[in-house]
């Protein structure tokens, strides 16, 4: 991947005076150095402090020692808070920093870069102009945020971007308070599958973002079984999108299995290599039911239902179908699933189960940064 960095981005935040170059340049001392510090005058040094005496002594300058530096800072470097940091981080997990071909930055900023051994490539240089690479642009945003888009994307209008692609103004993409929230974004948070699935009884669209905010957009001609995806979304903190047109004028079989077959699959291709993940989870009491959901994501599909139901439909979801759903998931998934249910209200009981597994979902995929380069298996695979 090249993330080709707007200039502006690497510098201090809109309308931050920028302090001077780079340390030990003779335009770029610390300002809380010794040799900076205003001389104070011999009678201030000697007056003796007392309650009632209104002189104060002026202040020194190297109050400020041990402060970072920030881009909130004016007495420091120029740079982004976090940028050195988050570049690094990029950089070693393969994300080459690129600035556009012609583009500089300021001598300082250079300096600090090659102190740190961040090397800044020319995305038009012979190198890397003909590389399939995946392109992001960092451009910043008036307020002084960092905005990631796809170089070459789309404009609002619909047209080509062309020269001002990734540019805020025409293709807005997902903005950033600083360079760490946008390196963290960059190395987990990412995994997003679509899965689209045909036959002669269905056609299924599932788009699922693992690490979103709850929102979903379902539609499966079943309004009962559009609740319980949301709750999978909802209460698992992931972004699904799920349209299905199936044959629901013979019944809700075809529509049910195949739409838990198709998120299975794009949760499976979302998660990856799998690298980094919790790999099981386990939770859900509501009201007097209490369901109990344990996942393992190891590749070794399997599935245990034990509940039972009184009504043949909850609206016009048919309760027999509960068992069956989680079944075509756990195997479409390649997951060991365990759901238990007791209670009284069958509503409650199948609901229970969704959002026990959404809680599940959420333990098992969540991916800890210390640990992104780590499988969690001693097989070597998952």
């Amino acid at each position: 991947m090249l993330l080709i960095i707007e200039p502006a981005a690497l510098g201090p935040a809109a309308g931050t005076p920028a302090a001077a170059t780079a340390p030990g340049t003779a335009a770029s001392k610390a300002p809380d150095d010794p040799r900076d510090r205003p001389k104070e005058p011999d009678d201030a040094r000697d007056l003796p402090k007392t309650p009632d005496d209104s002189r104060e002594r002026p202040k020194r300058h190297d109050e400020s020692r041990g402060r970072p530096k920030t881009a909130e800072d004016p007495r420091g470097w120029p740079m982004r808070r976090g940028t050195l940091t988050a570049l690094k981080k990029l950089s070693e997990r393969g994300i080459q920093p690129a600035l556009e071909g012609g583009s500089h930055p300021e001598p300082g900023i250079q300096a600090l870069l090659e102190q740190e051994e961040i090397s800044l490539a020319d995305p038009d240089s012979k190198e890397w102009k003909d590389q399939p690479l995946e392109r992001l642009r960092v451009a910043v945003s008036p307020d002084g945020s960092l905005i990631l888009n796809k170089d070459g994307g789309i404009t609002e209008d619909g047209g080509s971007a062309g020269e001002g692609a990734g540019k805020a103004q025409n293709d807005p993409g997902p903005s950033f308070p600083d360079w760490p929230a946008l390196a963290a974004w960059l190395l987990g948070s990412r995994r997003t599958a679509t899965r689209n699935r045909k036959t002669a009884e269905t056609d299924i669209s599932v788009r699922v973002n693992l690490d979103g905010t709850g929102k979903s957009r379902i539609d499966t001609g079943i309004p009962f079984y559009d609740h319980m995806l949301d709750q999978i979304a909802r209460h698992g903190y992931m972004d699904i999108d799920v349209a299905c047109r199936g044959d629901l004028e013979i019944d809700e079989h075809h529509t049910i299995e195949d739409t838990a077959i198709a998120l299975g699959e794009a949760i499976g291709e979302a998660l990856g290599d799998k690298r980094g993940i919790g790999r099981y989870g386990f939770a859900v009491a509501m009201d007097e039911t209490r369901s109990l959901v344990a996942i393992d994501l190891s590749g070794r599909p399997w599935c245990v239902f034990e509940g039972t139901f009184r009504r043949e439909k909850v609206g016009d979801f048919p309760t027999e179908m509960t068992s069956h759903f989680f079944h075509s998931l756990a195997m479409a998934l390649k997951a060991t699933l365990h759901v238990s249910v007791k209670g009284e209200n069958d509503h409650h009981q199948i609901e229970a189960c969704f959002k026990g597994l959404a809680r599940c979902l959420r333990q098992a995929v969540d991916r800890n940064e210390y640990y992104l380069d780590i499988l969690p298996s001693s097989k070597g695979m998952l």
